[in-house]
């Protein structure tokens, strides 16, 4: 299949939406170009419970989460990656709840790169997780899987009792996911795709977007969109374009003005990626405002 995204998802911010045997979403209203309709927050079984990205510090959410969860014992908090749409919401949580909170670790080196909803700096969660971890309760399995690209601590969490991935903003159903160095890496991330290939996961649950259905077929041309971008990397220097901006420019025409910066980025770490492969040669500093050419 080629790469087409489902934009049709619709959600009753604050309601509780029963979308799995085990599994639960509240969606947040903090809508916009990179969260789409707002983070969905999933909380994973019934009586003690896994609560899944609690998303931003908005009171409305906070108070919506509190009431979908009141008569149950929140075990784990867990955090997929630490941006501000994400894992903010934690701290509120825990302290209405007394639940510890499970991640790979604080957030990565990106100070002061202005890009999507930003880092959270404040976040540390109490347990470090790490691949192949796995926390539960009672009739419920979350194993851990180290998806590094996006952030280089974002994690997908496997339901094992439906064969399901929390698959966090590593792949989404809705957009493609920014890759913004120096915490994103776009190796990293090609790598985490073909670790996901390997899986048998019959459903992904993003926290943007609808769920997928069939994440085989979806995440095989993730990757192929991603190697046709680098393609386009590659006829742009080949062309003379030697700047980010001039390779945004060429490859991304009629694009949402709101949308340049995050795609500056997934163009800069596709240059570093074919620099750390010797096919691209940069001259100046590596945050994207030097220039570039072919290598040879």
């Amino acid at each position: 299949m080629g790469l087409s995204f489902d934009r049709s998802f619709s959600c009753a911010y604050g309601a509780v939406e029963q979308i799995g045997p085990l599994v639960r979403r509240v969606t947040a209203r903090n809508p916009g170009p990179f969260t789409f309709r707002g983070t969905g927050t999933y909380i994973v079984g019934r009586g003690t419970v896994a609560v899944i990205d609690p998303g931003p510090a908005l009171d409305g959410h906070v108070a919506a989460l509190a009431a979908a969860l009141d008569g149950e014992t929140v075990s784990h908090i867990l955090v997929t990656h630490t941006h501000l749409d994400h894992s903010p919401a934690a701290a509120a949580l825990k302290a209405l709840s007394g639940a510890p909170t499970y991640g790979y670790g604080p957030h990565g080196a990106d100070r002061g790169v202005a890009v999507e909803e930003g880092g959270d700096f404040d976040f540390s969660p109490d347990h470090a997780l790490r691949d192949g971890d796995a926390v539960a309760g009672p009739g419920w399995t979350l194993r851990v899987v180290h998806t590094p690209g996006h952030t280089s601590n974002h994690l997908c969490f496997a339901l094992e009792e439906e064969a399901a991935l929390f698959s966090g903003d590593h792949v989404m159903g809705w957009s493609t996911t920014v890759v913004s160095p120096p915490d994103g890496d776009m190796a990293a991330y090609m790598a985490s795709l073909d670790a996901l290939r390997a899986r048998s996961d019959s459903i992904y649950y993003p926290t943007h977007g609808a769920p997928i259905r069939r994440p085989a077929p979806f995440v095989k041309a993730l990757a192929a969109h991603r190697r046709a971008r680098e393609a386009q990397v590659l006829r742009c220097l080949a062309d003379g374009a030697d700047s980010v901006p001039a390779m945004v420019r060429a490859m991304y025409a009629g694009l949402d003005p709101r949308l340049r910066g995050a795609a500056g980025r997934s163009v800069l770490a596709h240059l570093l990626h074919l620099e750390e492969r010797g096919r691209a040669v940069r001259d100046g500093p590596p945050d994207g405002g030097g220039t570039w050419r072919p290598a040879g």
